[in-house]
């Protein structure tokens, strides 16, 4: 009898012991993807000081729009089969090889889409302030240079070896830091210059990736298969556009309608809110890869209010804590960001609200729902083109501007919430 009585128990113990494990392995994943944010953090930090202060306010405003352009054009490469090379490393990873010499195939017929769609951008935005030459060299970087290095990371991640992507997210980093540091020391400091320095930083980066980070896979062609996943893979492209334009397109707008000095005080503005992210897009990684196993993860209330209002908080707090140190030391971070240090802390809502947005269209990527995503973020695309343009049109005073982005940015974010989750009651999308 006694012994009928130990066997529950044990049971109890051992369920007990499963999740405590499983736990375990989670938040050691965790802490391995955090760390790779954490050494991506400080040596996005140090690159940021050494640009902003070598370059005028003016030149580091035309290289931050035209590299904004590079990320947001940089998702053309390929057509989006990035997507599938993804999914393939999180579930399928014995067919890593076929799927990247895919990867290789499509993103060489897509080179000529990728240089008309540049160049158009150039005509409509960067036609009558940066040189067409320096314009081609930073989409050059961020285009056929960085992506690729994000490839590498995004395989390494959906194999869960969380621990060598953020060896290579800190390397890569560190390389484009030590770009900086170099052309801090050079004889000439315009943005010319220093787009070939990019280059190099950049070339160094795809290097590293690829001798020692991918996965070494034999290369075999299966276009049916290809074929199979094109059209999510489109609709994954134009998503991954159409995110990047209603995330950039500030910056966009703002070196056309407030010209290049404008743009670097925004700029530097807007690269400090960018560090807030890098945290939050490690959560939100690993929050991906778990609902493509179990769609259903975010089905309860709690769940969704909690994560939403964690992401916010983390992100508000770390913009507060950098307001802060602005206020009583202007010049921590050099005397070129001093001049929009006092701006910093009006900003104050941005970071958790910008960040929502993107979290919120990882959601429906998690799940499948590639179209739903592509339409949404064109949907929200408009409306910041439309309220920053109203914005940058009435208001002249630079604070009054930086301090209704908190507005513009929360009518983004509830409209995106409104079409995000009521997207996700519909079912999730095989994959």
């Amino acid at each position: 009898m006694s012994e009928a009585r130990g066997i529950p128990q044990r049971r109890t113990f051992a369920r007990i012991g499963t999740f405590v494990v499983e736990r375990r392995g989670l938040v050691r994943d965790y802490f391995s993807a955090i760390s790779g944010a954490g050494g991506r953090l400080v040596f996005s930090l140090a690159y940021f000081i050494a640009l902003a202060n070598t370059l005028s306010i003016a030149e580091f405003g035309m290289f931050a729009t035209a590299s904004a352009a590079g990320v947001m054009l940089s998702r053309i490469l390929a057509f989006g089969f990035i997507s599938a090379l993804y999914r393939t490393a999180t579930i399928r990873p014995n067919l890593i090889g076929t799927f990247t010499a895919g990867f290789l195939l499509l993103g060489v017929v897509s080179l000529p889409f990728l240089a008309a769609a540049s160049y158009a951008v150039y005509l409509i935005f960067f036609a009558s302030t940066v040189p067409l030459p320096v314009f081609a060299a930073i989409v050059f970087a961020e285009a056929l240079l960085w992506r690729p290095v994000e490839v590498a990371l995004i395989v390494n991640n959906g194999l869960g070896k969380f621990g060598r992507a953020a060896l290579l997210a800190i390397l890569a980093t560190a390389l484009r830091a030590v770009g900086a540091g170099l052309f801090m020391f050079s004889a000439q400091h315009s943005v010319a210059v220093w787009s070939w320095y990019y280059i190099g930083a950049n070339a160094a980066s795809l290097l590293l990736a690829f001798g020692w980070f991918y996965p070494r896979q034999r290369l075999r062609l299966r276009t049916e298969l290809y074929l199979r996943r094109l059209a999510d893979s489109l609709y994954v492209a134009g998503a991954e556009v159409l995110f990047y334009l209603q995330m950039e397109f500030d910056k966009l707008l703002v070196l056309a309608i407030g010209g290049p000095h404008l743009a670097g005080i925004y700029a530097i503005i807007m690269r400090l809110v960018d560090l807030t992210a890098i945290p939050i897009r490690a959560f939100s990684m690993m929050l991906v890869q778990r609902m493509m196993r179990a769609p259903e993860l975010l089905s309860r209330l709690a769940v969704k209010t909690g994560i939403e209002g964690g992401v916010f908080a983390v992100s508000t707090l770390a913009l507060m804590t950098l307001g802060v140190v602005l206020h009583f030391f202007p010049n921590a971070l050099g005397k070129n960001v001093s001049e929009a240090a006092p701006l910093v802390a009006l900003a104050i809502c941005v970071p958790g609200l910008r960040n929502l947005v993107e979290y919120q269209a990882e959601l429906l990527f998690a799940r499948g729902q590639t179209l739903v995503r592509a339409l949404n973020l064109g949907l929200l695309a408009g409306l910041k083109a439309l309220l920053l343009t109203y914005v940058l049109t009435t208001i002249s005073d630079t604070s009054t501007l930086v301090l209704s982005l908190n507005i513009v940015f929360l009518l983004l974010y509830l409209a995106s919430m409104l079409l995000t989750y009521s997207a996700l009651r519909r079912p999730a999308k095989a994959i």
